[in-house]
Formats: C-alpha cells, sequence, structure tokens
C-alpha cells in the first residue's frame, strides 16, 4: 500500500521537518506493506533548500503591504511553481492508495500561500478519488473568503479521518466549518520524536551549572504570523533578550542561544549576543551561540542536553516535552498556548509582555526545578501513538488492518 503526505517538510523550520519525520516512521513501522511518501507543499525536495537571504526581504515587503495587495503578491508568485507541481502531484496522488494532509499549521490563511497550496491538493484527490485524512494539522481563526473557497473543497474528498492538534484550531474549525465535517483532536506528531533510534541519552553529569537554551526567533516573523500587536509579544526585541541574559548570567547560568533552523532567527541570534557583547563583559562560555540546525536531528540534539528551554517556536517546546526537557512558551501564537493548555504546563505559559526579566528567570528556574512529570508524560506520549494509530486504521481499511494485525 501507498500513502503519500503532504506537508511542509523541507521548511527551514526544523519543527516542520520533525514532524513530518515523525509521521512517515508511525505510518511506516506501524503497519506491515505501508509504503511512505512525503511531498513539500512548496516543491522543495531536500532540507536547506530555502531561498537565502530573499526571504527576509519579501516578508519585510509583504508586513508593510495592505492584505489585499499581499494576496495579490503571493498568489502572482505562487501560480507559476503550482503549474509546475500540480501534474507531478496529480502523478503521485494517482499512484496512491491513501492521501495525508498533515501535520503542521496547515490551514492558515497566510495571504492565500497555504490555501491555494492544500486547495491543489484537494483537487487532486477529488479527481482520482482517493481517500483522505486531514491530520494533526493548526487552524487560524480567520480565513479570507478566498481562502476558505480552496480549503472548502476537502467537502468534495473521501475524507476518511479529520483531526487538529488542539482546541483552538477545534474552535477554529468549527467556526469555519458550523455544518461539518467534525475535528477530533489529536496529540502533534512531534510528541513522537522520543521512539527515534537516533536520540541517545545524555550521559550523566555532576555539574550544577545550569545551562539555558534560549530559542529565538525573528520578530518579523512573530509579527507577521500573530493576530497580536507587535506590543503585545513577548521577547520581541534585542533589548529583551539582553536583560534577560544579563540576569542569567549574573546568577551564574550559561545561556545558548539557537533557533529552529530559519536563516532569519540565526542572524537575529547572532545580533542578540553582539548586544550583549557590547554591553557588558562576558566570561568564556557562559554564552555561547549554537550552528544553525540543517536538519531535524540536529535540532533535537541541540535541545537534548539543555537543562531548560525558552522558546516561543512551538515545536522547539514539542521536542523539549517529548526529550523531557522542562520548558517555559512565550505567547504570541494560539497554537503555542494550546500546547501547553493541552500537557498542563499553564504555569510555564508567558503570554504576558509586562512580565520583567527577573520574573522569566526565575520561571526558568522553576521549570528545570519540577522538571517533566513521568506519568502524565507517558500518557501522553501513549496517546500521540493512538491518535496517528487510528488514523492509519481509517487509511489502510479494515483488510489491510486484519493483514498487518493493527
Amino acid at each position: 500500500m501507498k500513502i503519500v503526505v503532504f506537508n511542509v517538510k523541507y521548511s527551514e523550520n526544523l519543527g516542520d521537518g520533525l514532524l513530518a519525520e515523525c509521521v512517515e516512521a508511525a505510518l511506516a513501522n506501524g503497519a506491515g506493506e505501508i509504503e511512505v511518501e512525503t511531498i513539500d507543499l512548496a516543491g522543495r525536495e531536500a532540507f536547506a533548500a530555502g531561498h537565502g537571504g530573499r526571504r527576509r526581504l519579501v516578508l519585510a515587503l509583504l508586513h508593510r503591504s495592505p492584505a489585499i495587495v499581499r494576496r495579490r503578491l503571493v498568489r502572482l508568485g505562487l501560480e507559476r511553481r503550482l503549474r509546475r507541481l500540480r501534474s507531478r502531484w496529480n502523478d503521485k496522488i494517482a499512484a496512491a492508495d491513501a492521501v495525508v494532509i498533515g501535520g503542521g499549521n496547515l490551514f492558515q490563511d497566510d495571504d492565500l500561500n497555504f490555501p491555494l497550496k492544500v486547495g491543489m491538493v484537494l483537487d487532486c484527490v477529488c479527481r482520482h478519488d482517493r481517500p483522505l485524512a486531514i491530520y494533526a494539522v493548526g487552524v487560524s481563526k480567520h480565513w479570507s473568503e478566498p481562502a476558505y473557497d480552496l480549503f472548502a473543497r476537502l467537502k468534495g474528498a473521501r475524507l476518511v479521518h479529520l483531526s487538529v492538534r488542539d482546541g483552538f484550531a477545534q474552535d477554529n474549525w468549527r467556526e469555519h466549518f458550523p455544518d461539518g465535517p467534525d475535528a477530533k483532536i489529536v496529540r502533534d506528531p512531534g510528541l513522537l520524536i522520543d521512539g527515534s533510534p537516533l536520540i541517545e541519552k545524555p550521559a550523566a553529569s555532576a555539574k550544577r551549572q545550569l545551562t539555558i537554551g534560549l530559542c529565538v526567533t525573528d520578530p518579523l516573523i512573530l509579527h507577521r504570523h500573530s493576530n497580536a500587536p507587535a506590543s503585545a509579544i513577548p521577547f520581541s526585541s534585542v533589548d529583551a533578550y539582553r536583560d534577560l541574559i544579563g540576569l542569567l548570567l549574573d546568577d551564574g547560568q550559561r545561556v545558548l542561544l539557537f533557533c529552529n533552523g530559519a536563516r532569519e532567527d540565526q542572524a537575529f541570534a547572532e545580533r542578540i549576543r553582539h548586544s550583549v557583547a557590547t554591553h557588558r563583559a562576558v566570561e568564556p562560555g557562559a554564552l555561547d551561540i549554537a550552528g544553525r540546525p540543517r536538519v531535524p536531528i540536529d535540532l533535537i540534539r541541540t535541545i537534548q542536553p539543555l537543562d531548560v528551554i525558552l522558546a516561543h517556536r512551538l515545536h522547539a517546546c514539542i521536542a523539549a516535552y517529548a526529550l523531557r526537557v522542562p520548558h517555559v512558551g512565550l505567547g504570541w501564537d494560539g497554537k503555542v498556548e494550546g500546547f501547553f493548555n493541552s500537557v498542563g504546563r499553564e504555569n510555564y505559559f508567558v503570554k504576558d509582555v509586562s512580565q520583567p526579566p527577573g520574573r522569566i528567570a526565575l520561571l526558568l528556574k522553576a521549570a528545570e526545578k519540577e522538571g517533566i512529570e513521568a506519568l502524565r508524560h507517558h500518557v501522553i506520549i501513549a496517546e500521540a501513538r493512538a491518535g496517528i494509530s487510528n488514523m492509519r486504521r481509517h487509511l489502510v481499511g479494515p483488510d489491510q488492518c486484519a493483514m498487518s494485525g493493527i
């Protein structure tokens, strides 16, 4: 049996690649004779296949443009690429037995970027009448009318499974489709990294100096994808990070700056380090910056040895939870808050921009001290496995399930 999965596996934001690899592994390993192929919705075919420095310039231009202009520019930029991809995607779906769209924040109206891509996949799925699963997706609250029309093509598909990744996404889905189809909530597949054979348990250490990881995100990205004004997003400036880092260093802790892989995020980390170094003396080894991760395992290996992390990025927090690394989340998008709510870590989620750096420093220490509760962690990971197993059962059908022992 052949299953084709559509998501953004090769995004420079390696959280997307991480969850894509988890989906692939769970589908392929959970049932015999299943071949899985992932297709990137942007047409990328490998990691580190981004657009270099042009991406930030394009995002800055879009950020300054009115919504109607942004949608027109995105559509013009995408149409030629999608024409090239249409024939390939159509052939892949025709040769497949079933199709998955997910996981990731795919049902968002980012100036018609995802609606145009997902809409074309849905056209191909309907044309060939393939069973379709929409799995563990994020759903944004606000869709333009063209975005709704594109996403609503799923109503013509043979939809056998529909799930979202948190309560916010489920509420948004119901607002968009009050008459159905209904979406259930499942755990994010990124939680399944703990079973990867590439994961190694770090060696025990007698050190008492905490190493705190700050996963930084370029404020331009936060502003573009958040419904909140820039002034309401915590840690969206170099100054905010510099003040926190100063407190952590004064307290004798080691700080590691890192990112999820996007070039603009890595450049922002460099700006932070430079700002700290120009405002104070820094002892050797007290403030470091990790190299930009190029593949998902690089990101995992950066997070795993840390004592605690602070992050806006959803999948930095999800990876940390899966690895049982304590973490504090920063509010800018409902998906991050939704994850913290879903795993009972509301006390370690910061959405109040007025929180002073000293309070954040104490919260990081408290998170490290409390750790990740083992029993709840075990249950949540089991729920993530059950969610993808259920989706797989709907895709492969009763005959294949009986043959593979599902």
